[in-house]
């Protein structure tokens, strides 16, 4: 039996085709007319069925006793408790003394019935890893277009003329529309603007190797450059972009006798940039991480968006600012999971959003919640303070992946119930759990996923669960049911993935992300859908971009100029700490903290079991160090020991260590964007010591 699904891992949104035959996987494929991934598929899709090995996993919940030892208990046994302790900490300490922490990495469903049971039925506190890596993208296209919007289809890659990646590694990160782009649109001119000499500028036909954290400064003298050679569509900004006036005289303090000192970039090559970029008709931008996780994010992005304005390098083929979204499906978490705005991204301060929600969901409108969540940081913060007593945290592991990890270390003993529901019970974070929840894989469940270019997939039961395992949307439902919370949410309503996919379509209606033309079943074994997809419309294409007709999401319908001046730096390297530390992603079969792929053979024998540290020839040099010699890397917030390569990935004075094996995040800053309170994950200032 065939049976065709969308992969779990990165946003790409490949589509893979397992053979089974009496419940055992027996192959598995990339489906060749996918329009996403053309019969292709990275080493971690090809292998993903090895997440199914029972090796790391368990068959029953666990409890902890008094003595800290983690015994079986029955499902039924779990869900008692959880209620019986999340009522008492509610009784005791109201509303807000609970939070949940999730993922992108769950079905859209799965997001939807967990927020709506912990927020509107609990009043949590309820944040996802996606505030980690894709909260900067949301909010500044919602400050831009006037809702969290992503505009291109992946045929904009193999189309376009000039792609210019900052902050973006897609040879490592995105691999599939990668090898697409160089076999498909092998005329396209490709920039990279990156720190570090990545997989990706390696092959790129322009490297501009920005200062750490002067990509900022970079894009407002380009833009005025761009503006001063009248290299723009001066009508397109007038009538359909607001602030142009004032981005101009903002922009214009931005010119290039100050560019080196500020960006480390010489006149020429930001003057051969803007060349090109004039020169080419279909001209994109792509990012990622290394715009997002930055202290100064969101206005970065908008800096890239800005140009695009200046431009007009939107609503056509091949064009667009355009994010590359982390995990599977962060989308939906961005506008489903009732975390950062309702269902639909409707708003919490709207009233009619706040009556059709009532209307369909047939609830009191005092449950729906007001405000946004606190943001990951916060809850990790009030759990420090103890104003937050129980924590729930689902298929995410922040024991390693929060910044500054040395703040959670006995994270146990810093709250009253911890609750971890993953699909591995030997997880950091699922070690410090008082009730361990044992939850089935993507490829066990189903629902949907929304790709980084708004393309709704079926994730598809590929083989039933293991005996004793359940799908997150079963357990979230069955300790909804145990709080008492059937009539009170109606829950008769949720019975199964594809109600709570039906009631998120009916909130949909008359959104951006209208998704009311689309049937739950007819995702199944198709290409997919782009939203929006509205009642009754023929889907004509399996490309589809958003602002063809320069129509944008404002009340007056125009996109946003915005800009600010650029922060001073955070911490400068100094005598005590005198290296710049870099991090990101260290291979294209490396995923998060390693827990999903460390049983796959390949990944096993192609990556190293512990990480490395990159450095310069030069700074090798100066400390007397080799390949494999070991060193102490410390920061004002931890150390760790590690051994040294030497890389040409890397300048004078900067270092780069992967973000999986439970060592950057020592070292890495609790610093925020003001506006996404996504951390800056890339920026840190380190000491290094031979051992």
């Amino acid at each position: 039996m065939s049976i065709q699904t969308t992969c779990s891992f990165c946003a790409t949104g490949c589509n893979l085709e397992f053979e089974v035959e009496n419940n055992n996987i027996l192959s598995c494929k990339p489906v060749i007319t996918h329009p996403v991934n053309k019969g292709l598929a990275c080493i971690k899709g090809r292998n993903i069925a090895y997440q199914n090995s029972m090796e790391h996993r368990i068959n029953s919940p666990l409890l902890r006793d008094e003595e800290g030892k983690m015994n079986p208990i029955s499902w039924e046994k779990a869900y008692e408790i959880i209620a019986e302790k999340f009522i008492d900490i509610n009784n005791k300490y109201g509303r807000g003394s609970l939070a949940f922490l999730s993922t992108g990495q769950i079905p859209l469903e799965e997001m939807a019935i967990l927020g709506y049971i912990g927020r509107f039925g609990l009043g949590m506190e309820g944040d996802g890893n996606t505030r980690l890596c894709m909260a900067t993208a949301a909010v500044s296209y919602n400050q831009s277009f006037g809702f969290d919007a992503p505009s291109y289809s992946w045929n904009d890659l193999m189309t376009t003329e000039l792609a210019i990646f900052i902050g973006a590694n897609p040879a490592i990160s995105h691999p599939v529309p990668w090898w697409r782009l160089r076999k498909e649109n092998k005329e396209a001119e490709i920039i990279v603007i990156d720190p570090r000499k990545t997989e990706t500028a390696k092959m790129a036909n322009m490297w501009i190797p920005v200062k750490l954290k002067g990509d900022l400064c970079l894009l407002y003298t380009l833009a005025n450059y761009l503006i001063e050679k009248n290299y723009i569509d001066i009508e397109f900004v007038r009538n359909k972009i607001e602030n142009f006036d004032e981005f101009k005289k903002f922009v214009s303090e931005y010119t290039l006798d100050k560019l080196e000192d500020s960006c480390g970039i010489k006149d020429n090559v930001l003057i051969e940039l803007a060349e090109k970029i004039h020169n080419k008709k279909k001209v994109s931008f792509w990012w990622t991480m290394g715009v997002n996780q930055s202290y100064e994010a969101t206005r970065t992005a908008e800096a890239i968006i800005n140009i695009c304005f200046l431009i007009k390098a939107i609503g056509k083929e091949g064009c667009g600012p355009n994010s590359l979204t982390g995990q599977c499906n962060a989308m939906g978490s961005r506008l489903y999971s009732a975390e950062t705005c309702l269902f639909a991204g409707r708003k919490f301060n709207s009233e009619n959003d706040r009556k059709i929600i009532r209307d369909i969901l047939e609830i009191q409108d005092e449950i729906i919640p007001t405000r946004a969540t606190l943001a990951f940081n916060e809850i990790i913060e009030k759990v420090e303070t103890k104003d937050i007593k129980g924590l729930w945290i689902i298929a995410t592991n922040p024991m390693v992946s929060y910044p500054h990890n040395t703040l959670m270390e006995n994270f146990n003993s810093k709250i009253d119930f911890l609750v971890v529901q993953d699909i591995y019970y030997d997880t950091e974070t699922a070690k410090e759990a008082d009730l361990f929840l044992p939850t089935a894989t993507s490829l066990e469940k189903e629902g949907t996923f929304i790709n980084t270019e708004r393309r709704l997939g079926a994730v598809q039961k590929v083989v039933e669960p293991p005996e004793g395992i359940k799908s997150d949307y079963e357990i979230i439902l069955e300790i909804g049911k145990a709080l008492g919370l059937n009539d009170k949410l109606k829950l008769d309503k949720w019975k199964t993935p594809k109600d709570a996919f039906n009631l998120m379509k009916a909130i949909s209606e008359g959104m951006p992300c209208d998704i009311t033309g689309v049937e739950y079943d007819n995702l199944k074994n198709s290409n997919g859908v782009q939203w929006p997809l509205r009642y009754k419309e023929n889907l004509e294409n399996d490309y589809r971009i958003l602002f063809e007709d320069y129509n944008f999401y404002t009340e007056n319908k125009k996109g946003k100029f915005i800009f600010e001046t650029p922060q001073e730096y955070p911490e400068l390297p100094n005598e005590q700490y005198p290296f710049y530390l870099i991090t990101g992603r260290g291979g294209v079969g490396l995923w998060h903290t390693l827990t999903r792929t460390r049983n796959m053979p390949i990944v096993q024998h192609t990556y190293p079991k512990e990480d490395y540290l990159l450095i310069s020839q030069q700074d090798a040099d100066n400390l007397k160090v080799k390949d494999e010699d070991l060193v102490l890397v410390s920061s004002k917030n931890g150390n760790c020991n590690i051994k040294v390569k030497v890389s040409d990935e890397v300048v004078a004075g900067q270092v780069f260590i992967s973000m999986h094996y439970n060592v950057a995040n020592r070292l890495t800053d609790s610093l925020y964007d003001p506006y996404s309170k996504e951390p800056s994950y890339k920026y840190a200032t380190v000491s290094i010591k031979k051992i």
